[in-house]
């Protein structure tokens, strides 16, 4: 298939720009409840996208066949989208940075593995993990486990020299238990997700123990009080750093929300945050292993990097394909994704994080008279201006800087380089920990997010009970 993405832009494209791209999944599906399989979905999907810029627009097309006159009609098709668009508007400067095209043909870690391994196998892991958790206390009310995986094969051919092809494997599995007594329900749930295979998922930090601290956070959950609401010293662990990155701060330095207004416009060179903070963005994770975000080249074809967003407190760099990298006088990040073959790059995230740093946890929290460590990251939401609300799944009380109870669910609050300026302690643990995440953002994309735990204040939303 790359010879023959090769052979149509060297045939097709002397006179303006053009990008094929190739793109196979195999999905695979399942989960299990009350000792059985409910839901054991397959699919493949297959095709080929079109780009073609003429004249400063962009027209593109997608084909589902994967033959050589299928092809070439949609060549034919993106163009005549692009000659439409300036007929209508007329013709515009529109300039691509060209950046490090990559050449490479690159099998991550666990394809095969996984391509091999077979499906009863697979379900056979579901069910026994979710027999393993029903039974372990009678508390619970319902347990489920779920597996999801994608295959998927990549190659990108563009006309000014991008011509590279990728096999990646992205696996992710989680439990939850809903825990049940005298009509009050509490619910736990634990997973992880990498770029690798079988092993290399079930190997994650995250999933350690995971059956036996899935069932018992939802059994002491059902005795636990709510946290106290008002601004409080909080430690974040790493799953809730990367919430906060990723939400609060990723989506703000992604370079088309930058020009259409977002917190981040103008702050490049500005502190933004204590300068204990380092937040990245990569594609070629070498922190701590098990993101799922790795891939070694963009839909657009440009190599991946690891792209410093914040440097000790300063806003260094935006998230850029191609386009905005020009604009902004910059070399291109890496960042542009696309999660079918018939849809188009948008500007993505991949795996976001903060650096470790020095301090341990122990000390982290024997330095709070009054707080919470916060655990257990749930759904959250924030706007252009980085102010966010995320939920959480428990926390646990910090008193005269000792750990004591465990606390239901609370919200956290706050405008994220706000927070990130009350940052007065940032640990040398790490881990990646939204693996099971996807981000939304016209179509979804495959991320994921973590850090170290960090010390900082913000809004606590609780409530009586």
């Amino acid at each position: 298939m790359k010879e023959l993405l090769k052979k149509l832009v060297a045939q097709h494209g002397g006179h303006s720009y053009i990008e094929l791209r190739y793109h196979k999944r195999q999905s695979n599906s399942f989960m299990a409840q009350r000792g059985r399989v409910d839901i054991a979905n397959h699919s493949v999907v297959e095709g080929v996208g079109v780009r073609a810029l003429i004249d400063g627009a962009w027209g593109f097309a997608a084909t589902a066949r994967v033959d050589e006159g299928s092809i070439i009609r949609a060549i034919e098709q993106a163009r005549n989208n692009a000659r439409a668009i300036v007929a209508g508007r007329g013709k515009k400067d529109l300039i691509l940075q060209k950046g490090k095209l990559s050449v490479v043909d690159w099998i991550g870690p666990g394809f095969h593995e996984l391509l091999a391994m077979p499906i009863a196998d697979k379900l056979g892991a579901v069910i026994n993990y979710e027999q393993k958790l029903a039974k372990a206390s009678q508390s619970l009310h319902t347990a489920r486990c779920r597996y999801n995986e994608l295959l998927e094969e990549k190659i990108v051919v563009t006309s000014d020299g991008a011509a590279a092809s990728a096999k990646m494997a992205l696996p992710e599995f989680s439990l939850s238990a809903i825990a049940e007594k005298d009509g009050e329900r509490a619910t736990s749930s634990r997973g992880a997700g990498v770029s690798g295979g079988w092993t290399c998922l079930y190997d994650h930090p995250s999933l350690a123990n995971v059956v036996e601290e899935t069932a018992r956070t939802a059994v002491d959950l059902l005795s636990a009080k709510y946290p106290e609401g008002g601004k409080k010293t909080v430690i974040l662990a790493p799953a809730v750093v990367g919430l906060l990155c990723h939400e609060a701060i990723g989506h703000t330095v992604e370079a088309d929300f930058v020009k259409s207004g977002s917190v981040a416009q103008g702050k490049i060179g500005a502190t933004v945050a204590s300068n204990l903070v380092t937040m990245a963005d990569t594609g070629c994770e070498t922190i701590a292993g098990y993101a799922v975000g790795n891939l070694p080249f963009d839909d657009e074809g440009v190599e991946t990097e690891t792209t410093t967003i914040i440097k000790d407190g300063v806003l260094v760099s935006y998230l850029h394909n191609r386009e905005s990298a020009a604009e902004f006088g910059v070399a291109p990040t890496g960042n542009a994704r696309a999660w079918l073959f018939n849809d188009e790059p948008l500007i993505r995230m991949r795996n976001t994080f903060l650096q470790p740093g020095t301090s341990k946890l122990a000390d982290m929290i024997s330095g709070i008279d009054d707080g919470y460590l916060v655990e257990g990251a749930g759904s959250g939401q924030a706007d252009s201006n980085g102010e966010f609300m995320f939920g959480t799944g428990y926390v646990w009380q910090i008193k005269n800087g000792k750990k004591t109870e465990l606390l239901r669910e609370a919200t956290l609050s706050g405008i994220a380089f706000d927070v990130l300026q009350t940052v007065d302690a940032v640990s040398s643990e790490f881990r990646w920990d939204l693996g099971t995440g996807y981000c939304g953002k016209g179509q979804p994309a495959k991320v994921d997010a973590g850090g170290p735990y960090i010390r900082c204040k913000m809004n606590v939303g609780g409530r009586q009970g």
